[in-house]
């Protein structure tokens, strides 16, 4: 017997593939979004951030 609960089936090599290949996509959207907030709040704060007082 499997240790699935009932009603669920494991997944066919097709699905599975699908699933890493989506699963990547969405890893790689959210690392561009994170770096694209990260570029603009550089951008936003400006070069002064720089040379400020230690």
């Amino acid at each position: 017997m499997s240790d699935l609960p009932e009603g669920i089936r494991p997944l066919t090599p097709a699905e599975a593939k699908i699933r890493r290949k989506r699963s990547v996509a969405i890893a790689l959207t959210l690392g561009a979004l994170v770096l694209l907030f990260f570029v603009l709040t550089i951008a936003k704060l400006g070069p002064q951030i720089l040379q400020r007082p230690l």
